[in-house]
């Protein structure tokens, strides 16, 4: 596969286009020279192919030669809301998450989060997370960018999706298997709780709510890790594993 980027505008074939610095530098650390080939992507769905033209210190040149109308979507749209965890846990999830094929990220304020955000550092995470996605976005070959919505509580949250159909919940109070929940649903949602879990009374309004109890397994998993062992699961029942 050659080099992908996103660019964010219009894209059409026969276009010639400086790139923007964000890419300028990839190009250089990537030794590109005028005449190689790159895709790009406006997250607008399918790619283009493009050939370099001139490649210089502080910019860079190309010109679109085809559009390629590829998807490289999961058949089932799934959104991840994940409780808001520390380190670069939050980080692992969300790039992971979209090489699982995760449609929406939404971040969630639990009361065992041990990171706290609001306001204009809120913003800047989100904006910073938004980053990371594009960034995997062009590493896995997805031409649609998942949303990071933004932070909300899980009361919020609650309100918020009171209408999707599917609407999972990790717990290690679950009994629910995926095979028993719905057939092979178009739509839904995974929620996942921070370092420590949801707290007793976020889970029972979660559950209050509509929200499935799903367990994976007798043991106990670390957020990030089952986030993305329940998206692999879903994809194996309902989606792309199948």
């Amino acid at each position: 596969m050659m080099p992908r980027f996103y660019f964010e505008g219009e894209l059409a074939p026969g276009q010639s286009l400086s790139l923007p610095d964000s890419v300028v530098r990839h190009v250089q650390v990537l030794r590109l020279n005028a005449g190689d080939g790159i895709t790009l992507f406006n997250g607008r769905g399918g790619e283009y192919q493009a050939t370099l033209e001139a490649v210089m210190k502080r910019d860079a040149q190309c010109v679109i030669e085809r559009f390629d109308e590829v998807s490289r979507e999961t058949p089932l749209w799934l959104g991840l809301a994940q409780a808001i965890s520390g380190g670069d846990k939050m980080e692992f999830t969300l790039q992971k998450g979209v090489e699982m094929g995760v449609s929406a990220f939404q971040p969630l304020a639990a009361e065992r989060s041990l990171v706290k955000l609001s306001g204009e550092r809120a913003d800047k995470r989100v904006a910073r997370w938004q980053e990371i996605v594009i960034s995997a976005c062009e590493q896995s070959g997805r031409n649609f960018i998942p949303q990071v919505l933004p932070i909300v509580s899980l009361e919020q949250w609650l309100r918020q999706s009171r209408d999707e159909a599917v609407r999972l919940i990790l717990s290690p109070r679950g009994t629910q298997r995926l095979a028993d929940i719905a057939a092979e649903p178009a739509r839904g949602w995974l929620m996942v709780g921070p370092e420590g879990g949801f707290s007793p009374r976020e889970e029972g309004a979660s559950l209050a709510a509509g929200w499935t109890p799903l367990k994976l397994g007798p043991r106990i998993l670390r957020t990030e890790t089952a986030a993305l062992a329940a998206v692999g699961a879903i994809q194996t029942v309902w989606g792309d594993y199948r």
